[in-house]
């Protein structure tokens, strides 16, 4: 009962950041289902927080899409090239030892704890659209980093949302609401993909996804309305949320090196 219990509260918190800020969730799926659900293998973790924050992330997806803010063209463009690229890092994260594979997670959420820091440009362009005008322009950008987030996506089995936000907002110059709700779309799509791979190899506990996926749902819910109400505070949220994230990274480092 415990274990239900600690897998749906740890579910709740994921749904919540991505409804809330488009990522963030599923970067600490994995280090949820290590040390607080107490999965045993690193690699069931990935391949069990794939499937839960590609649930958790197409839930939240459709209630931006139902607030319109969700830039379709963009959103889809990025996220179908990196599916090739999480389909490779899926492959290349399963042939790296588990003890390592933590290690290397645990020094990825310093540096996305650091970068969250960095102060965002407000604004934007809410009218920017990929059409016959913007083609030669947004392509390769949109290309290019779905395939670099996708492959970073599946070798950690994150869902992305933290690179691909940043990453929307660079090639597009959309605005933070815009590239939240359009980056869902990748983090649905990766998140699958990985998740196919993993389930392949048999490394997807999947009565333990259905029961993170269920606390993802409400806690998605939530989050996708705060996300609405909170944008004067956005910034500050963030520098708390970067804070346990680095924090949470320096735990996963230490732990993969006590053992």
């Amino acid at each position: 009962m415990l274990h239900d219990l600690l897998a749906i509260a740890s579910g709740s918190l994921v749904g919540f950041t991505l409804g809330l800020i488009g990522g963030g969730g599923s970067v600490l799926a994995v280090p949820l289902l290590v040390y607080v659900v107490g999965v045993p293998s690193p690699h069931v973790a990935i391949g069990t927080s794939a499937i839960a924050v590609a649930a958790s992330a197409a839930i939240n997806l459709a209630g931006h899409a139902r607030a319109q803010t969700v830039k379709w063209p963009c959103a889809l463009v990025f996220a179908v090239s990196g599916v090739v690229g999480a389909a490779l890092g899926a492959q290349l994260g399963k042939m790296v030892d588990g003890a390592r594979l933590l290690a290397l997670f645990g020094g990825l959420m310093v540096v996305i704890g650091v970068l969250m820091l960095r102060p965002r440009r407000g604004g934007g362009n809410p009218d920017v659209k990929l059409d016959a005008e913007s083609l030669t322009t947004l392509l390769p950008w949109l290309i290019g980093g779905g395939l670099v987030v996708g492959a970073l996506s599946g070798f950690f089995g994150i869902g992305g949302g933290f690179v691909i936000v940043p990453g929307l907002i660079a090639a597009t110059a959309m605005p933070l609401i815009n590239a939240i709700g359009s980056s869902l779309v990748s983090v649905t799509a990766f998140g699958l993909t990985t998740a196919a791979s993993y389930a392949w190899s048999g490394l997807v506990d999947w009565p333990l996804a259905l029961m993170f996926i269920a606390g993802g749902a409400v806690g998605g819910l939530a989050g996708t309305r705060l996300a609405r109400h909170l944008s004067s505070h956005k910034n500050a949220l963030t520098r708390v949320f970067s804070g346990i994230v680095i924090a949470v990274g320096l735990y996963v480092i230490a732990r993969s090196i006590v053992g």
